[in-house]
C-alpha cells in the first residue's frame, strides 16, 4: 500500500516565454529583473493570496494555493501587476510569462510536490499563449459563483504522459471585463486586483498591447537568431489549423502538416525544420519573428485545413520573416481522392517561390494508396503520437484497418512495424507474450514496408539490427533510410548511437549535432546521444556540461548518472559522485535493476555492451574507479576472461561448457536434485520465482565464496535470469565454469519461458 502524504491543492505553473533568447542577450540584466520582479510583484502577492513557491527552474516555477480562486486572482494579478512593472522597459526586454492553473491530488516529499496535479499545470502552461492564463476542468468546477471573470472553454486537450484528455479553459484577460470582475466574499481582495488594473490601462491607454492574441507583424532579427541560416533557402511548417465542422479533424490536419514537411524535406537544396520543433507551437500563437528566430530559418508557412464530407480546403501563407513581407497567400481545394495532387501542388508552389528546384517526379507522383486506407493512417499516427498504452492499441487497430483496405500500403506496413517496435521495447527484458506478438508483428511488417523502399521501415529495421548487437548492419539500414528521407532527424540520432557504439564517436557528434539543427526544440534523447559522443573522444568538461544539462530535461534515466560519475572521475571533480550514485540507484533498484558497480555498468549501460566498442567501454569503466565506484561481486575474475566464454548471436547468448536448456529440461534436473540459481535483483525475485530456486543476484552478490555458501562443487547448478536477452545468467554460468564447477547448464528464456510452459511460481516478501 502507497503510504505517501498526499493532498488536495491549487497548482500555479508558470514560465518565462523566450528566457533563452533574454538570456543569451543580456544574461545578468535579465536576472537582474527576474530578482526584482519576484521581490516587488511576485512575493508580495503570494503572501496576500496565500500561495508559496515549490520549486523553481531557472524559467519557470511551481506555485501551491489552498485555493483555486486564490491561485487565478493571484495569476490574474501577477500578469498584470509584471506588466505594470515593466512599462518602461523595450518590448523585446520584457518578461512575459505563461501561465497554468490546476487542481488536483499531488505527492508531498518535503517541500516537493510530485504526480499528475503538478504536472497536468505545467502542460496546461506549455499549451497557453504568452501573456495568457489557461485552467484545467478540475480548476474551472470551483470557479462559478466565486470568480466573475471572463471564461471560454477551448477544448480537451490531449496531454504527454497524461492518460486522460484535460478539460481547458482561457481566463481572459483583456478589455474592461476584468475591471468588472468580482469575488463573492472577497471584495476586499478584488479591490487590489481592479486597482492594479486600472493602473495598468491608465499606464498604457489599453491592455491590448500587453498580451495581443494575434501576433505582431515585426521582422526577425538575424542577431536574434538562435542558429546561423543555413546557406540554403529555409523554412518551418506550421501546423494547419484544423476548422473543420462537426468531429474534429485534428489528426487529418496533423498528418497531412506532416507529409509537406516530409515531402518539402525531400526537395534538393531545401532546409527543412522537423515535424517535432513545428508542433510544439501546435495551438499556441506565436510571432513569426519569434518562430523563425528560434528555428533558425527565413521563411514559415502556416495556415488551415477544413474538411466536409468528401471535400478539402487548405488555405496556406508563405511569409518571409527577415522582411516581414508575405510571399504569397493561396488556398487549394479538391475531393479527398484529389489530397495528393492538392500537396503535390502546395509542395511546386513552395519550391517555385523559394527558387529551389522540384523534380517533376514531386509533382506528378500519385497517390500512393486509397483516400479510406490513407485516412486510416493518419487517424492512426494521431493516436500513436498520444504516446499512451491505450492510444497505442488503438493506432494498431486503425493501422491494420489501412492495410485491409489496402494491403500493399507500404506506410501502414512500416506504421504497424514502429508500434509494434514500441511494445516489444518496452516488454525487451520481460520476455513475455506481449513481447513475443509484438516482434513477430515487427517481422512481418518490415519486409513489405521495405519492398516499396520506406524510410521509417529501414529506420525500425536498423533499431531491431541494433538491438541484438548488429551495428555495422544497424548503420547499413539507417543509412539507407537517410538517402530516402535526409531531412529526419530520427534517423541521424540512431545513426549517433550507432556509430557511438561502433567506435566512431566523432562522426556519432556530426550526426547528433546535424540532428538537433534539423529540430531545434529536439529531445532529450539527442543531447544525450551528443554527451556520449563528447565523452568517447575525451571531450569530458563538455560531456559532462551536457549531462548536467541533460538531467534537467529528464531526471529518470538512471545510466545517465553513471555517465556522469564517470566523466567526474576523469576529471578528477568527485565532489557530486556520491549524490549521482545515490539518483542511480534510486532509480534502478525500484525497477529491478541492481544498484551501481563498475561491473553492472560493464554489462548493461543504456544499452547491451556486449558488442559495444571495446575501448570506449574500458574508458567508461576507468573513469568509474577513478571516482571510487565499487567492482562488484565475484570481480576476482577479469571481465576478459569469463567473457570470452560467452556468445552472442543475434542477440541470444550461449555459454561455451554450459548446456543450454528449455524450460522442460530444467524441470526434470531440478526434480533429479539440481539448483537452480536465480541471478536477477531481490525486486523482480520476490515477485515471481521458481520454486527452490536461490537468489544471487549476478552483479553486486554473486561470488565465489556466497555460491560456495550455497551449493557444493560437485552439485548440478542451473543459471537463470528474465528472459533470453538477459545477459546476467550468461556471465554468471561463465564465472561457475572458471570458479571449477564442473556441472553448470544455462537456462536461458528463463522466468518468462517457465511461466509460459504452465510450471508453478512462487513469491516472497522483499525484505
Amino acid at each position: 500500500m502507497d503510504h505517501a502524504e498526499r493532498r488536495l491543492v491549487a497548482i500555479l505553473a508558470v514560465d518565462i516565454v523566450g528566457y533563452s533568447r533574454l538570456v543569451e542577450a543580456d544574461e545578468a540584466g535579465t536576472l537582474a529583473a527576474i530578482r526584482d520582479l519576484r521581490s516587488k510583484v511576485t512575493d508580495p502577492l503570494l503572501a496576500e493570496y496565500r500561495g508559496r513557491i515549490v520549486k523553481l527552474m531557472g524559467d519557470g516555477a511551481i506555485m501551491e494555493f489552498g485555493s483555486v480562486v486564490d491561485a487565478v486572482v493571484c495569476a490574474v494579478a501577477l500578469q498584470r501587476g509584471t506588466a505594470t512593472h515593466q512599462a518602461g522597459v523595450a518590448a523585446d526586454r520584457r518578461l512575459v510569462f505563461r501561465m497554468g492553473i490546476n487542481l488536483g491530488d499531488v505527492v508531498v516529499e518535503g517541500d516537493d510536490l510530485l504526480g499528475d496535479g503538478v504536472n497536468v499545470a505545467a502542460r496546461l502552461e506549455q499549451l497557453c499563449e504568452p501573456g495568457g492564463l489557461f485552467v484545467s476542468g478540475t480548476a474551472y468546477d470551483q470557479l462559478p459563483g466565486r470568480l466573475e471573470l471572463p471564461v471560454e472553454f477551448v477544448g480537451e486537450r490531449h496531454m504527454k504522459n497524461i492518460a486522460r484528455p484535460v478539460r481547458t479553459y482561457r481566463v481572459r484577460l483583456r478589455g474592461t471585463d476584468i475591471a468588472k470582475a468580482t469575488i463573492a466574499g472577497r471584495l476586499h481582495r478584488w479591490a487590489i486586483v481592479a486597482a492594479v488594473v486600472l493602473v495598468a490601462v491608465s499606464l498604457a491607454g489599453s491592455t491590448l498591447w500587453l498580451w495581443p492574441r494575434q501576433p505582431v507583424a515585426e521582422s526577425a532579427m538575424m542577431a536574434r537568431m538562435k542558429y546561423p541560416l543555413p546557406k540554403e533557402p529555409s523554412i518551418a511548417v506550421m501546423p494547419l489549423d484544423d476548422l473543420s465542422p462537426g468531429p474534429s479533424q485534428a489528426y487529418f490536419a496533423d498528418g497531412i502538416t506532416e507529409d509537406l514537411i516530409t515531402e518539402l524535406s525531400e526537395l534538393p537544396g531545401l532546409f527543412v525544420i522537423a515535424r517535432h520543433s513545428s508542433f510544439t507551437y501546435k495551438g499556441r500563437p506565436t510571432k513569426l519573428q519569434d518562430i523563425a528566430e528560434a528555428m533558425g530559418v527565413r521563411y514559415v508557412l502556416e495556415g488551415n485545413l477544413r474538411r466536409d464530407g468528401d471535400f478539402v480546403r487548405i488555405e496556406a501563407q508563405l511569409t518571409d520573416a527577415l522582411n516581414n513581407q508575405r510571399v504569397w497567400d493561396k488556398h487549394y481545394e479538391g475531393r479527398i481522392s484529389q489530397v495528393s495532387a492538392l500537396q503535390n501542388k502546395l509542395v511546386g508552389e513552395i519550391g517555385l517561390s523559394l527558387q529551389v528546384n522540384v523534380p517533376p517526379s514531386a509533382e506528378s507522383a500519385q497517390a500512393e494508396t486509397t483516400p479510406e486506407a490513407y485516412d486510416r493512417l493518419l487517424e492512426g499516427l494521431g493516436h500513436l503520437r498520444i504516446g499512451t498504452d491505450v492510444e497505442l492499441l488503438k493506432s494498431i487497430t486503425l493501422f491494420n484497418e489501412s492495410l485491409n483496405l489496402d494491403p500493399y500500403y507500404s506506410r501502414a506496413h512500416a506504421a504497424v512495424a514502429a508500434a509494434n517496435w514500441e511494445i516489444a521495447v518496452a516488454c525487451w527484458n520481460s520476455g513475455n507474450s506481449a513481447f513475443r506478438k509484438a516482434m513477430s508483428s515487427v517481422d512481418q511488417s518490415l519486409p513489405m514496408a521495405m519492398l516499396y523502399q520506406n524510410a521509417l521501415a529501414y529506420a525500425i529495421s536498423s533499431e531491431v539490427l541494433a538491438a541484438h548487437g548488429g551495428y555495422d548492419q544497424a548503420l547499413i539500414a539507417i543509412n539507407r533510410a537517410i538517402q530516402l528521407d535526409a531531412n529526419d532527424p530520427e534517423h541521424h540520432i540512431r545513426k549517433a548511437r550507432y556509430l557511438n557504439a561502433a567506435g566512431r564517436a566523432p562522426e556519432a557528434e556530426v550526426e547528433a549535432r546535424l540532428a538537433m539543427r534539423l529540430d531545434p526544440k529536439y529531445p532529450p534523447e539527442y543531447l544525450r546521444a551528443l554527451a556520449i559522443s563528447l565523452f568517447h573522444q575525451e571531450k569530458y568538461e563538455d560531456a559532462v556540461d551536457a549531462l548536467k544539462y541533460l538531467i534537467t530535461l529528464q531526471w529518470d534515466v538512471a545510466d545517465d548518472y553513471a555517465t556522469l560519475t564517470s566523466g567526474l572521475g576523469h576529471l578528477g571533480n568527485l565532489g557530486g559522485v556520491q549524490l549521482n550514485m545515490a539518483k542511480y540507484n534510486g532509480i534502478t533498484i525500484p525497477f529491478g535493476r541492481g544498484p551501481l558497480t563498475v561491473q553492472a555498468i560493464a554489462w548493461q549501460w543504456y544499452v547491451d555492451m556486449s558488442d559495444y566498442y571495446p575501448a570506449y567501454r574500458d574508458r567508461l569503466l576507468e573513469g568509474l574507479r577513478k571516482a571510487g565506484v565499487p567492482e562488484g561481486a565475484g570481480t576476482d575474475i577479469a571481465y576478459e576472461t569469463y567473457a570470452k566464454a560467452v556468445n552472442r548471436v543475434n542477440g541470444e547468448y550461449s555459454v561455451s561448457g554450459a548446456p543450454k536448456l528449455g524450460a522442460a529440461a530444467v524441470k526434470r534436473l531440478i526434480d533429479e536434485g539440481a539448483q537452480l540459481i536465480d541471478v536477477r535483483s531481490p525486486r523482480p525475485f520476490s515477485h515471481a520465482h521458481i520454486p527452490g530456486s536461490i537468489n544471487l543476484p549476478a552483479t553486486n552478490v554473486l561470488s565465489k565464496a556466497t555460491l560456495s555458501e550455497k551449493v557444493g562443487a560437485s552439485n548440478a547448478i542451473i543459471f537463470t535470469c528474465q528472459a533470453k536477452y538477459c545477459v546476467d545468467a550468461a556471465f554468471a554460468s561463465a564465472k561457475a565454469l572458471a570458479w571449477g564447477y564442473p556441472r553448470v547448464s544455462y537456462f536461458a528464456d528463463g522466468i518468462a519461458a517457465w511461466q509460459d510452459a504452465n510450471y508453478p511460481t512462487e513469491t516472497s516478501l522483499t525484505k
